[in-house]
């Protein structure tokens, strides 16, 4: 167990690496970077990446009234004077301090703006790992005993229906129900809190934001109830059948001590290894459509913009810091394998 601990360890430095070199050459290519933008709106035309893409800004010649010093000033500020593995291998140093950089755009350090931005995300992702773990375990485990029966078909047909839905789709179509669309209005239409809320008691703060975050966590919330209930009930319909659950029958064991105590924890082993995964990416993998539909501005919404403004620390930062939370979390999920079932073994034999 140690030697497999400490070989998948050594391969999160090659596998950062590559993705970090894949990223950094495709980045050298692609038109309109903050450069480009920059000079556009020196020139008076709103500098936009499109705009800026026609011949890179004309080969950095520094026409339409910005001279070649300048230009020079600029590429300076950004550190594009420095060739391109110069400035990767500098990006690379500063990665293994953990210093992410400080963004183009809105001047500050990266570190900052993902802790700024965390609170919508975590209020959005949590909501919605735990309504989904909640809800869908104890649904696919009594969709399982009643297999077959008017209970489990109408479950399908609503989880699935609700899966079908996009969540953009359905956080339309609640706004226009309930934050006063068309019909009424029993819940704001954007933000996490009221503008109000520093002067709030420590209940009404909490009424608040549970007021405020009711619509955009059932939109992205619904679609995940179908693949976690659906599996449930297909890991226990198959533990079920299982000659040990006979066995323990058999003997003549209570109904519910058969299944919360011999199936349940074989039946959950799919569900266990997926939960820090899923725990992990609650913080990170918001929603940039529930976000821009509610205004809630999360990390989305600001790798979306990132992409746009061509705010490469930003864009970099973030996909180390996600990509090293997203490689190690694997390694916890695989060795949740373990913890949920001794038999599993990492080595070689």
């Amino acid at each position: 167990m140690l030697a497999y601990l400490f070989k998948r360890l050594l391969l999160i430095v090659p596998t950062l690496f590559g993705i970090l070199l894949l990223t950094f050459v495709v980045i050298q290519f692609v038109p309109g970077g903050p450069v480009e933008q920059l000079v556009q709106e020196m020139r008076g035309r709103g500098g936009a990446g499109g705009e800026a893409s026609g011949g890179a800004v004309r080969e950095y010649r520094g026409r339409d009234g910005v001279d070649q010093q300048r230009l020079d000033e600029i590429k300076k500020l950004y550190g594009f004077d420095k060739p391109a593995h110069e400035r990767f291998w500098i990006m690379l140093k500063g990665f293994a301090r953990f210093d992410l950089g400080k963004s183009f755009f809105h001047h500050t350090d990266v570190w900052g703006l993902v802790v700024s931005k965390l609170p919508v995300s975590i209020s959005l992702g949590l909501w919605t790992f735990f309504l989904t773990y909640l809800i869908s375990i104890p649904l696919g485990v009594a969709k399982a005993v009643r297999d077959g029966s008017r209970f489990d078909v109408v479950s399908s047909v609503a989880i699935l229906a609700g899966y079908a839905v996009p969540g953009f789709v359905l956080g339309v179509l609640l706004l226009v129900l309930f934050g006063g669309g068309s019909f009424v209005q029993w819940f704001p239409l954007r933000g996490l809190t009221s503008d109000n809320w520093a002067q709030l008691d420590w209940f009404h703060k909490i009424t608040d934001y549970l007021w405020h975050i009711t619509l955009p966590v059932t939109a992205s919330t619904v679609g995940s109830f179908a693949v976690m209930a659906m599996l449930t009930k297909n890991t226990f319909i198959e533990e079920i059948r299982k000659q040990y659950v006979l066995t323990a029958r058999a003997k003549g064991l209570p109904e519910h001590q058969v299944l919360y105590k011999h199936i349940f924890r074989n039946a959950l082993l799919p569900l266990i290894t997926g939960f820090p995964a899923a725990f992990i990416g609650a913080f990170f993998a918001g929603s940039l459509l529930i976000e821009t539909l509610f205004s809630l501005d999360g990390l989305g919404l600001l790798s979306y913009e990132s992409v746009l403004k061509r705010d490469y620390p930003v864009v970099l930062g973030t996909l180390y810091l996600f990509t090293l939370i997203g490689l190690v979390t694997k390694l916890i999920s695989d060795l949740c394998y373990v913890w949920a079932d001794p038999r599993v073994k990492f080595d070689k034999q």
